[in-house]
């Protein structure tokens, strides 16, 4: 895909032999003839992109063929993640491998595998075995890691639930992993007392000091009680899994609802978090910066995946900080930090201080990095590589952007395409659907043409397999038939991307009924239910709509109100208790009723096309003053301050 046209090199050589014995010319003149014509039709543009493109390809090849190379290693010799980790314990055993930046306190790797083999000892002491799923609900913090270790020591499976999430969201996610057990952190020990009803059935561990009382009404053991007495040597080998078994599940907002518990086997977090280490140019004595949450991938197995991998130091910090992140950088000596798109724009909207020029980092690795805030960042803060990626948890159509093109998440070779086979293909821009041709197939889209970038499945290869999630129906409707050849299957993103002559890939939109704000995927069928209960079942439309000069779509619902009787006050404290602060509705519409089609789905075309213009409309409009926390009406002239950034979002 991307190639302009031309022969191959066989073909080439059989019309040129032809005309050596018809004409009587010369392979020589032969070959010069057939060269001409192969530059006059077109072929001069195909070579030039090929001379641009080659050593990038070969680079990616080389990284490509590596990972493949250790992948079918750890295969054959069925390791896993934690025995991966062994060696690198056994390699440097007082090396910093983890540290808290909110205590300061310092892991070195014999540190953290004291705790996770705790972790280990005390998951058998409570009778859990291999295939087991206890679900872990806390903020980032070195525990967590050393928790999700131990218990895959003993083949338990962790479930990393998003501790922004609340109630019913919350228990969808516990249940839908099939839990037997749940550790939370002490800092959410309120959030739990509201869903106390709905765990009778699960064992409870608290992580961090909390009153007695609120043990006892939760019916809670203290964990850290428990770690302190549990055995801190190897644990005997209880399972029998290999690279390619179940590590952990980690939680993603899908186009239908909410959130799907993501499969993550040993071989994938081995994949992503090297593709991370190679592509990018990490070292072994590089300290990584980690402000994103461990319920992700990104901060979990892309910027944890360092340590536990490949032997790098990580800095921990619970929550991000704009005003702090400089400063943590060198009082740690970080040479690698972590981002995604709308880090970059808070760090870029700050004072200037004497720390952001201070600091050792030279790669800045994560995605959703604009290219109007690309060039900016980097020459601002003197960074010299930035590492920018595209991928989900999932997803087996992973890119890279291994030479820092601005703007790109990725390539793929235009020279040799099928060696990493996915594609971007034909959709209906309306319905999204993907466009066949006469045999059914798909269509690949041309140089500068729109579509979703999929990726071809081989159960057989570990860089091509779809792990999926735990719900056999949502992988259905991840997977196509009949994509690339007949009777072959994909994985579909849903994401729409545009590649170049060139083979540079640059997100463009994300396709369905999810949009991302603040760094996070938000369902609009999940906040829609939400919405729809907290307001005795009226019809509810959430949208996400663009703001200038903001990463992503800012959340947005249109609400109906026949009655005239919408009460701002109730509502903005309603949703702060149940909706965690990224899925908070930004922009209020409120209309007689909300458009549906013929089936009573809800129509949102319009009101997209409208956003959040009150001249294009007469219904109320609300704009969230998260400053002040509270809902006020949207003016004419609230509506331009936004428009012109003069109005934080």
């Amino acid at each position: 895909m991307g190639a302009t046209g031309g022969f191959r090199a066989p073909a080439a050589m059989v019309i040129a032999g032809l005309l050596s014995v018809l004409g009587g010319v010369s392979w020589f003149w032969s070959l010069v003839a057939l060269l001409a014509v192969y530059l006059c039709c077109g072929g001069w543009r195909f070579l030039y992109v090929a001379a641009c493109t080659i050593k990038r390809d070969l680079v990616g090849l080389f990284i490509l063929l590596r990972v493949k190379y250790f992948m079918h290693y750890y295969i054959r010799t069925r390791s896993t993640i934690p025995s991966i980790f062994a060696q690198w314990v056994a390699l440097h055993p007082d090396k910093p491998a983890l540290v808290e930046e909110s205590t300061g306190e310092v892991w070195s790797f014999s540190e953290l595998d004291r705790r996770s083999n705790a972790v280990a000892q005390w998951a058998v002491m409570q009778g859990w075995v291999s295939g087991d799923v206890v679900a872990i609900f806390m903020e980032s913090r070195p525990a967590m890691v050393a928790l999700w270790l131990g218990l895959a020591k003993v083949g338990v499976e962790p479930a990393l639930i998003n501790f922004n999430l609340r109630r019913d969201s919350l228990m969808h996610c516990v249940g839908v992993s099939g839990s037997r057990g749940m550790v939370f952190g002490a800092e959410l020990a309120d959030v739990m007392l509201e869903v106390k009803d709905s765990l009778s059935s699960l064992a409870l561990f608290c992580a961090g000091e909390v009153p007695v009382e609120t043990l006892n009404s939760l019916s809670a053991q203290n964990l850290d009680v428990l770690l302190a007495s549990s055995p801190d040597d190897a644990p005997a080998i209880t399972h029998n899994k290999g690279f390619n078994d179940r590590l952990f599940y980690i939680y993603t907002s899908g186009t239908t609802g909410l959130p799907k518990a993501a499969i993550v086997v040993h071989s994938r977090y081995y994949r992503i978090a090297a593709f991370g280490y190679y592509s990018f140019g990490l070292r072994p004595d590089d300290v990584v910066y980690c402000c994103l949450p461990l319920y992700h991938s990104a901060g979990n197995i892309v910027g944890v995946g360092q340590c536990l991998l490949h032997g790098l130091t990580v800095v921990i910090r619970r929550k991000f900080s704009a005003s702090r992140f400089w400063d943590d950088c060198i009082k740690y000596n970080c040479t690698v930090i972590q981002y995604i798109g709308e880090i970059c724009r808070y760090l870029l909207s700050q004072p200037t201080r004497p720390s952001e020029s201070r600091h050792q980092v030279r790669v800045a690795l994560g995605n959703g990095l604009r290219p109007n805030v690309w060039v900016g960042f980097m020459k601002r803060f003197n960074i010299k590589r930035i590492g920018e990626f595209y991928g989900a948890t999932e997803c087996n159509c992973s890119l890279a952007n291994m030479d820092s093109k601005v703007g790109a998440c990725g390539f793929n070779s235009v020279i040799l395409p099928s060696v990493y086979p996915i594609r971007l293909l034909r959709v209906d821009e309306e319905t999204m659907e993907l466009i066949r041709d006469s045999r059914g197939l798909c269509i690949p889209c041309k140089p500068g043409e729109p579509g979703i970038i999929v990726g071809r499945i081989n159960p057989n290869d570990p860089l091509r397999r779809f792990d999926g999630y735990a719900n056999q129906e949502a992988n259905n409707k991840k997977i196509m038939h009949n994509v690339f050849k007949q009777d072959d299957s994909a994985y579909v993103s849903g994401d729409l991307m545009v590649m170049d002559e060139f083979g540079y890939v640059y997100f463009r939109d994300r396709s369905g009924d999810t949009f991302r704000w603040r760094g996070e995927n938000v369902s609009t069928t999940e906040v829609e239910g939400i919405l729809s209960s907290l307001l005795n079942q009226t019809d509810v439309a959430v949208y996400g709509v663009s703001v200038p000069g903001v990463e992503g779509k800012a959340g947005m619902a249109a609400i109906a109100d026949m009655t005239n009787n919408f009460d701002c006050e109730k509502f903005v404290r309603d949703v702060q208790s149940t909706l965690p602060s990224y899925a908070r509705p930004v922009f209020l519409r409120l209309s007689p009723e909300v458009d549906k089609t013929g089936t009573f789905k809800i129509q949102k075309t319009r009101l997209q096309k409208e956003g959040f213009n009150p001249r294009l409309t007469t219904d109320r409009m609300y704009f969230l003053n998260s400053r002040l926390g509270h809902y006020e009406t949207l003016t004419e002239e609230l509506y331009n301050d936004i428009m012109q950034g003069k109005i934080s979002l």
